[in-house]
């Protein structure tokens, strides 16, 4: 799979679950430990995240990573 459709992958998934949960990009980089300015940049395909990072959303969020790479 090409590197730019795995970042476009993981950063839909990310916004679509911080949107279902109803949290601000804000909120979700506080409980995550990351800067509201860097969600932005991965939610918006502008930053790529390492798997720490990944991994840091995903546990602020609640779920586990196959949820954000199996939609």
């Amino acid at each position: 799979m090409d590197e730019m459709l795995i970042l476009e992958k993981v950063a839909d998934n990310i916004r679509l679950e911080r949107l279902r949960r109803r949290l601000s990009q804000e909120k979700l980089a506080e409980m995550a430990d990351i800067s509201s300015k860097y969600l932005n940049l991965i939610e918006n395909r502008k930053a790529n995240p390492t798997i720490v990072i990944v991994v840091k959303i995903c546990m602020a969020l609640g779920i586990d990573l196959n949820t954000i790479w199996n939609k």
